[in-house]
């Protein structure tokens, strides 16, 4: 098995939306603000070539919304899903899974694109089966007001109408093992209904793919919840038993939308689950 982080773009959020109730006087000692409140974020996905397999974890947000929509999100830099694949040797027809956490449109607008003369849209990797699970599915396509601009119709039906669509079967538990993927996923609802997070055991390690249950770096402590958590007290009870685990087992948590941190691990102290260690990928993938 290799792993190889794909950038698909680079973004900005408010950082008070992305604290929730924490002060800025708190948050901005990890995640500083710019002049507009906005904190820098990116979508840092993962690819996993297994044999004859290879599997993208998210997409991004895509290319084909208006500018005026990505107006709001001030994207930065210059990397790109396309331009990352390429630079390990790999294009969007190679990609036979792909595997999204959830169905908010920064994490699977990159698998809809325009079609050719841009009057419809059409699966961006045509070889590959997108896998979500049924509840997440149903919850997304009629979505909630409060959700409702994160779910976007044309980022999810096109998968349906392509026939590439499939669902990942649900277990009895919180962990869902040896998925159809060859990983484990802990399902957590405070986020959103059903958000999967891909546990990856690679050599001696586990790879945790945090989408976001753990956005950032500076979301490790328990009350640092995002405002757009539909559920945030279910947030922090699944934060809290999914970090002691990471503690516990030694987990390596890769994180999607820390923009300066790639991966980390966590230990205990007397104040809780904490920062451990800092990793760049090819420290951790090699």
């Amino acid at each position: 098995m290799n792993l190889y982080p794909i950038k698909a773009g680079n973004f900005k959020l408010d950082g008070g939306a992305m604290f929730g109730v924490v002060p800025k006087s708190l948050w901005q000692k990890t995640n500083p603000s710019d002049a507009h409140n906005m904190i820098d974020l990116t979508a840092r996905c993962l690819l996993i070539e297994d044999g004859n397999r290879l599997v993208l974890i998210d997409t991004g947000m895509g290319n084909k919304q208006s500018d005026k929509f990505f107006g709001y999100y001030y994207l930065w830099g210059n990397d790109s899903l396309e331009k990352s694949l390429a630079a390990y040797g790999f294009h969007k027809d190679d990609i036979t899974d792909v595997f999204m956490t959830h169905l908010h449109f920064d994490h699977c607008g990159g698998s809809i694109q325009w079609n050719k003369d841009r009057t419809g849209y059409e699966p961006a990797f045509k070889n590959a089966r997108f896998w979500t699970n049924k509840n997440h599915w149903e919850w997304a396509i009629e979505p909630n007001r409060r959700e409702r601009a994160s779910f976007l119709k044309e980022n999810l039906l096109p998968m349906e109408d392509s026939g590439q669509l499939h669902f990942m079967p649900l277990s009895n538990s919180n962990i869902i093992e040896n998925s159809a993927l060859g990983f484990d996923i802990f399902l957590a609802d405070g986020h959103t209904e059903k958000q999967m997070i891909p546990l990856i055991h690679y050599k001696d390690k586990t790879i945790a793919f945090m989408a976001d249950l753990l956005p950032t770096a500076g979301h490790l402590p328990l009350p640092y919840i995002m405002s757009y958590d539909t559920r945030p007290l279910l947030t922090l009870n699944e934060k809290e038993a999914f970090l002691n685990l990471a503690a516990d087992k030694g987990y390596y948590l890769y994180l999607e939308h820390d923009a300066h941190n790639e991966i980390i691990t966590v230990e205990q102290t007397e104040k809780g689950v904490s920062l451990k260690n800092t990793f760049k990928t090819k420290e951790v993938f090699n």
